[in-house]
């Protein structure tokens, strides 16, 4: 009833409040990264497959690490160990600088040592992602969940909508000193912000079972939740065909836009993501399965005309509306994750989950970048998004439980 009558009831939280602004302002940082790390490989090599390198480079450690990582963030304190993360994010962006710094390092057959920085990152954010969402589930009482996560998403979206197009605008007119610089100084803002929660650690109790049983119990848990499970692939299977963000630079060549309209290509989906999610933070969520198999086929559909537009403002439409289905997933998706989570598991759980969204996310990437060099863009893209049609359909067919799902409580 209190979410229901009081939307805001999770900002009137003052953890909470520290926690997203401290959110907000890594997630800045971090897709200024992302938008600079792509267009200074593309620019440099002229190769889609270097793009999927990127992801490739990232996604290995952060797939890689994510059940010790949840181990690690159900054992010991989650906030020391989401702080150390993000000075580990921070020193790779300064490693990125310094790199810059000293063009002769980088050229066509030496970009190798960027790799090298996205790994250590990707594995930073591999420790960072299940400590931070199970803190994030502990500082709110359990009833406003629902609330919490449509917050947490809508102001992260928000940060992503911001961050890419300030990535474009800063190494557009700037370059990628500044770029680089820019992040370093926002992960550090994060990492005050993030200090400055209150946060008791509960007592964990004595270990039981080998250290096997513990890095599996967080699968063995989604096995048992078939609505959960259903939502996660259905997820990691759409976005890893469907969505192609790793080849927005070269489609940003292709409509001749620059570094800048890249950043405004890469904040397109995320903007359409924050409308999507306020607009979900003020509404209860009926019939959530079937409008979460809608929002997926929205999704692969958008990026099918997109592939094939030659518009820039349509091209940019088609984003907008690709990140407002997307974020119906994500809403669904957490919230299920963290309601039917208990605590005690919440950073397992979580890791398993980043490992869905690491898959889909940075293997897509490797995905994408390979079908455009084999396929070309276009035709890579258009097929992801057919692709995708088909796993709706499938998913819907396979798990009923998850098409019935009606309100997220």
């Amino acid at each position: 009833m209190t979410e229901r009558h009081d939307p805001y009831v999770s900002l009137r939280n003052a953890n909470f409040r520290w926690f997203v602004a401290s959110t907000v302002a890594f997630t800045l940082g971090a897709m200024i990264q992302a938008v600079v790390v792509a267009w200074q490989v593309y620019a440099i090599t002229k190769d889609p497959l270097s793009l999927g390198l990127v992801g490739l480079s990232e996604a290995l450690p952060f797939i890689g690490a994510a059940l010790y990582a949840g181990h690690i963030a159900d054992r010991h304190n989650r906030k020391r160990l989401a702080l150390l993360s993000m000075g580990i994010q921070a020193s790779c962006a300064l490693a990125l600088l310094c790199l810059t710094l000293s063009p002769g390092l980088l050229h066509a057959g030496r970009i190798w040592p960027i790799y090298g920085a996205m790994l250590v990152s990707g594995l930073a954010r591999s420790f960072l992602t299940p400590a931070r969402t199970a803190l994030g589930a502990e500082i709110v009482p359990r009833e406003t969940y629902a609330n919490a996560v449509a917050w947490r998403s809508s102001l992260w979206q928000f940060a992503a909508v911001i961050g890419p197009a300030l990535g474009g605008m800063l190494y557009g007119f700037s370059g990628a000193v500044a770029s680089y610089a820019t992040e370093i100084v926002l992960c550090t803002i994060a990492f005050l912000l993030y200090a400055r929660i209150r946060y008791v650690p509960k007592p964990v109790a004595a270990r039981q079972g080998t250290i096997g049983d513990n890095l599996t119990i967080g699968i063995r848990f989604l096995l048992r939740q078939p609505q959960l499970l259903g939502a996660q692939v259905l997820d990691l299977f759409s976005v890893l065909f469907g969505g192609a963000p790793a080849l927005l630079p070269i489609f940003a060549d292709t409509l001749r836009v620059g570094p800048q309209g890249l950043g405004v290509l890469r904040a397109a989906p995320a903007a359409g993501a924050v409308v999507m999610s306020v607009f979900l933070t003020h509404r209860r969520l009926r019939r959530a399965g079937v409008k979460l198999f809608i929002a997926v086929a929205i999704f692969g559909l958008c990026w099918v005309f997109f592939a094939i537009s030659r518009s820039f403002w349509l091209s940019l439409a088609l984003l907008a509306l690709s990140g407002m289905a997307d974020n119906v997933s994500v809403v669904i998706r957490s919230t299920l994750l963290t309601i039917r989570t208990p605590e005690h598991l919440l950073g397992r759980v979580s890791a398993v989950n980043q490992i869905f969204i690491g898959s889909s996310n940075e293997i897509g990437e490797f995905e994408s970048g390979v079908a455009a060099r084999l396929l070309g863009a276009v035709r890579a893209v258009v097929i992801g998004g057919v692709i995708t049609l088909g796993v709706v359909g499938v998913t819907a067919w396979r798990t009923p439980a998850l098409r019935e799902l009606d309100e997220l409580t």
